[in-house]
């Protein structure tokens, strides 16, 4: 059974279609990258997944997003958190007031289960859980290499470092399943090839399955154990890289004849 099952997802805005009987699996431990031109339809598909969006006759309808085969359409976006779903953003979201650290411990705050009371005082039972929510959030500083910000704010440090600060905030949130939206948008090459290290580990050293929507092909077919095509709100191909990069459908989409050749970077 697939880790991540869509089935058939449909979403329109006033009659608009974003998307259009959509259907990919994921498979547990795997990367899988969702591609297309713009405005095919990646991002409102990771709406859909994430709880932001809820397709058309979603919850009132059949299951058609699933986690681990558990239904995902009559869960609020929270709860689909506590099930072991994150994501980043096309556009940095951080809180850039706070630190590097805090904003971390923000991504900790679905696995904080002490209540107000323990809060205000501050004894017991919530001093332990913050101590452990506090290790957590340091495992995650060191392994996106981010000690030197820790106490910086986030919103003074540079772009490559704050996408890197997002990131984090995801993983620290014990994640099974990671969204990552445009991740390497807006960074030079140093950067780029840092963030699919990154992602790579994340995979292979965390057990994090991950779906990537991203517009850098050379990094896309490199990384990525599968690869699904979206154009125009409709998935015209699905399979390996190699595969897709073969495929005439995906050519034409990109650079607009079946006779062109699709190449990455």
């Amino acid at each position: 059974m697939a880790y991540l099952d869509v089935s058939d997802v449909t979403l329109t805005f006033k009659g608009i279609a974003a998307l259009m009987g959509v259907s990919f699996t994921v498979e547990q431990g795997t990367i899988a990258s969702l591609i297309g031109p713009n405005g095919a339809g990646k991002t409102s598909m990771l709406n859909c997944i994430s709880g932001r969006y809820i397709p058309d006759g979603g919850a009132a309808g059949p299951c058609s997003i699933k986690l681990d085969g558990e239904c995902l359409l009559s869960m609020p976006a929270h709860k689909r958190t506590e099930l072991g779903l994150s994501r980043t953003f096309q556009n940095i979201a951080l809180f850039k007031g706070l630190s590097v650290l805090d904003n971390l411990m923000v991504g900790r705050h679905s696995r904080m289960n002490y209540g107000i009371l323990s809060s205000i005082m501050y004894w017991g039972k919530a001093v332990r859980h913050e101590e452990a929510h506090r290790r957590r959030v340091e495992d995650v500083i060191d392994f996106l290499n981010l000690s030197p910000y820790r106490h910086q704010h986030a919103g003074r440090l540079p772009y490559g470092v704050q996408k890197r600060v997002e990131l984090g905030r995801a993983l620290a949130a014990e994640p099974k399943l990671i969204l990552l939206d445009e991740p390497m948008a807006g960074m030079n090459l140093e950067e780029t090839e840092d963030m699919a290290r990154y992602i790579l580990d994340i995979s292979e050293e965390w057990g994090v399955t991950v779906l990537l929507v991203e517009h850098d092909m050379g990094v896309v077919m490199d990384i990525s154990d599968k690869v699904v095509v979206i154009d125009f709100g409709q998935k015209i191909a699905e399979g390996s890289p190699d595969e897709v990069q073969a495929n005439k459908d995906v050519i034409a989409a990109y650079l607009g004849t079946e006779e062109a050749t699709f190449t990455g970077r």
